[in-house]
């Protein structure tokens, strides 16, 4: 199983960025515009549609408040496996954001790695401080 590993570090507050992660149903609007262009909500889960046209449903594991850290996983007919969580932890005045996946079939690390790569792009531009669509 591989195992992905992205963080970056943000000059927004923790409890600001975990708002936006926390808010399941606005990853298109308040986390990640331009890299998710669509989200439906259903009961458990959501249905993502990425830029590139991709479409999954992410099934919500946990949201734990203390931790501010969401886990979900996803399956397609590509994933014989994948599960994966974002966490926000303080630094400073500002946070850093975690983002793991681990993966089946290995082969599809690099192309999981460089959506998470992007994605990361698009979170950074939404949640820094002079965003439009800034954390409230």
């Amino acid at each position: 199983m591989a195992s992905i590993h992205r963080e970056i570090p943000l000059a927004a507050h923790a409890d600001a960025v975990w708002d936006v992660v926390r808010d399941l149903g606005a990853v298109h609007t308040r986390f990640a515009p331009g890299f998710v262009v669509d989200v439906k909500m259903e009961e458990g889960a959501r249905m993502v549609t990425f830029a590139n046209g991709l479409v999954a449903r992410e099934v919500i594991v946990d949201v734990d408040e203390g931790a501010r850290r969401l886990a979900y996983s996803a399956r397609s007919e590509r994933l014989a496996h994948h599960n994966a969580s974002f966490q926000v932890f303080s630094e400073g005045a500002g946070s850093r954001l975690v983002w793991i996946a681990d993966v089946l079939p290995d082969s599809a690390a690099a192309i999981l790695g460089a959506m998470m790569d992007e994605g990361l792009k698009a979170s950074s531009a939404a949640l820094s401080p002079d965003s439009k669509t800034k954390p409230s």
